[in-house]
């Protein structure tokens, strides 16, 4: 029985959780609770293909933080720290409009089960883990990724563009077959470059 007490105190934490930022004007991404007594909030702007792109920043972390820690006290709610932070490089892609807005991005896939049988001898057949291009499937009802397996280079090695020629693959999914989605945690010193 203390289980599901255990759950009640976690779905009130959720609605409050969620009451509080997406009434500040933002959206919930996360809650996670870890050991210690953190919780941890991820908080991100609404999108829209119409808005500009715009990111998470210390003020606004401040603002929600300030804002958790008071409806937290009014509710009771037990935890040790508040951390509140933005989704980063690496950002988990959970629902369908997250793969809306990241269409044309580098991410990380995980299957739920092994490629198996549908592999056809293309890839390794347990093979569960993929990086790639996300797009959206020719009759726009799923998605897919697209990806080269290249050669690694060695550090300073240089390969030959003859050697570049490799197939291009293609893995259509749905969200339900994936365990986990994420950004591709691609570091670009020069600056964000444009999609």
């Amino acid at each position: 029985m203390v289980g599901f007490g255990r759950f009640f105190v976690e779905v009130a934490l959720q609605q409050i959780v969620e009451e509080t930022v997406t009434g500040l004007g933002y959206d919930l991404v996360e809650i996670e609770r870890s050991a210690g007594g953190l919780l941890r909030i991820t908080i991100d702007h609404p999108w829209s293909a119409e808005s500009p792109e715009l990111f998470v920043n210390v003020e606004d972390c401040e603002r929600v933080t300030r804002q958790l820690q008071f409806a937290l006290e009014v509710d009771g709610s037990q935890y040790q720290r508040l951390e509140v932070s933005s989704p980063g490089i690496d950002r988990v892609l959970r629902h369908a409009q997250d793969f809306e807005r990241f269409t044309g991005a580098l991410v990380d896939l995980t299957l739920k089960a092994p490629m198996g049988a549908a592999a056809a001898g293309q890839v390794s057949a347990n093979r569960k883990k993929f990086r790639g291009t996300l797009e959206r499937t020719t009759d726009g009802a799923g998605w897919q990724i697209t990806w080269r397996d290249l050669p690694e280079a060695k550090p300073g090695q240089k390969i030959s563009k003859k050697r570049m020629d490799t197939p291009v693959h293609v893995l259509g999914f749905t969200l339900d077959e994936l365990r986990e989605a994420r950004l591709a945690p691609i570091v670009d010193f020069k600056g964000r470059q444009p999609r």
